[in-house]
């Protein structure tokens, strides 16, 4: 069988940098694809995390001048993964996350930035790397959007290329008098290229210009050919449709295993879901919640804003705490709800506590300890969380919406007399909907054989990547197969 060459490009790659899921995805869809004969090579930023994590780099070859000032791509492995590093300091060794600084306001050249990742990517896409050449160019989200359009109009041959959106929300708009700078044509600026609404988007570059699209899960595929979920690009995508798939995302099952995770009090499995217990007790006396093994608690692991519903959890606290309950916050992101959540907790001390910010140790434990995972999005391309939350016997309450609604069958009369439930599903996502989710929770809770096989049916879960990488392998043989772009 012929080993497909894949170059991934993304803006961010766990373990070394991440600020989402995408970076849980594009670090852990490389070895599952590697089982399918498909051999991927990450091509990310240079930022500091990333050239500190390095050994033994070898530089590939060099830029003179990319866009401010000169650069080197890097070669290495680490962590498990094949990566190309585009280290150029002007633009990437910086403080803050990488896409702002520590006042949370976006870098005013993110333009130029990941125009330059584009750049690289796409010199590696004609053959710059001395005897590596990929067949498929695959970017993720619109940080690595432009590269698809560099490679459409820049001549053939040229790779196959995929644009994968993790979120459609993030669009990479930018003015248009960049449109020399960052290296497109003239003619490229049109309804059928990079123009959106008199500017550029990186993210339209990908979704007009790609040979083929996919995004995180079926349901969302369908969303955002609708206008209600399409940000704008529904009309685009519903003329593209027969070239977009949704396939589920999947977590890193060596990463989020309960059963040898070092960062759970004691590990447990499927088989002894009981020893969850002396997680939940290290979860509340950690967080300063009153340990108490007869008070449900449900956790939030979150980017805290509008999209992920974090409005209604707060609004939804009063009747949260009258059913018993306890909340432990773990997230950041608007101020705002930063500091209801936080005020939450100093009025409720012992029943509700946040944590601003993100621990990926804490994350874990959550998992392993809370009773229940709150995911009450508006929209939700596909989710991590409540992937991790079924392997850790965490039962999602999660709104009916894209990926929440593929990966978690509603504990419904019927379902649990099939034995196929796995969470509490709610719709359309209002704070009302949400307190009478929350309340059938409860409910479930305080039923222990119906908890048990909840919990047991939620373990059971296929949550890795062996199923989606056999579908990225067939989408990505399809089109070497095809020939030549």
């Amino acid at each position: 069988m012929r080993k497909v060459r894949v170059l991934s490009v993304a803006s961010e790659v766990y373990p070394f940098v991440k600020t989402g899921g995408l970076a849980d995805v594009v670090g852990a869809l490389p070895a599952a694809l590697a089982a399918e004969g498909i051999a991927v090579r990450t091509l990310v930023p240079g930022y500091p995390g990333v050239v500190d994590a390095l050994r033994d780099a070898e530089t590939l070859c060099t830029f003179a001048h990319l866009h401010g000032g000169p650069a080197r791509l890097l070669a290495s492995a680490a962590r498990g993964l094949d990566l190309l590093v585009l280290d150029a300091p002007h633009l990437y060794a910086r403080p803050g996350n990488p896409y702002s600084g520590a006042d949370g306001a976006e870098w005013p050249d993110n333009a130029l930035r990941f125009a330059a990742l584009a750049t690289c990517a796409t010199a590696i896409g004609r053959g710059i790397v001395a005897g590596y050449l990929p067949h498929v160019v695959h970017a993720h989200d619109w940080q690595a959007g432009l590269v698809v359009a560099l490679l459409h109009y820049g001549g053939k041959p040229r790779p196959h290329t995929v644009m994968t959106v993790h979120n459609l929300a993030f669009q990479g708009v930018f003015p248009p008098h960049l449109l020399a700078t960052i290296g497109l044509p003239p003619h490229a600026f049109g309804i059928d290229g990079v123009e959106y609404h008199g500017m550029i988007s990186y993210l339209k570059a990908g979704l007009a210009l790609a040979d083929r699209i996919t995004t995180v899960s079926p349901s969302y595929a369908a969303e955002i050919r609708a206008p209600e979920g399409g940000m704008g690009f529904d009309g685009l995508l519903r003329t593209r449709a027969d070239a977009l798939t949704g396939i589920l995302n999947g977590i890193d099952e060596t990463v989020w295993n309960p059963a040898t995770d070092l960062h759970l009090a004691v590990r447990f499995d499927a088989r002894r879901r009981g020893r969850r217990a002396p997680n939940k007790a290290a979860l509340q006396a950690r967080l300063g919640l009153a340990v108490d093994p007869h008070v449900p608690v449900f956790g939030v692991i979150s980017r805290l804003t509008w999209q992920k519903g974090m409005d209604l959890v707060e609004a939804a606290l009063p009747e949260l705490q009258g059913g018993g309950a306890q909340l432990a916050v773990l997230g950041s992101g608007d101020r705002w709800l930063e500091e209801r959540l936080a005020a939450a907790a100093r009025d409720h001390p012992g029943r509700v506590a946040t944590v601003i910010g993100y621990d990926e140790a804490l994350a874990h434990l959550m998992q392993g300890g809370i009773d229940a995972l709150l995911v009450p999005s508006r929209f939700e391309p596909c989710g991590l969380t409540q992937l991790c939350a079924l392997r850790y016997g965490a039962i999602p309450v999660v709104a009916r919406v894209g990926g929440l609604a593929d990966t978690v069958i509603d504990a419904n009369e019927m379902a649990l007399a099939a034995g196929v439930g796995t969470g509490v599903q709610f719709a359309p996502a209002t704070r009302e909907n949400l307190v009478l989710a929350i309340s059938r929770a409860v409910q479930l809770w305080r039923s222990p054989a119906a908890w048990k096989r909840l919990q047991a049916c939620a373990m059971a879960t296929d949550v890795g990547w062996t199923r989606p990488a056999k579908k990225y392998a067939a989408l990505f043989r399809e089109l070497v197969a095809s020939g030549a772009s």
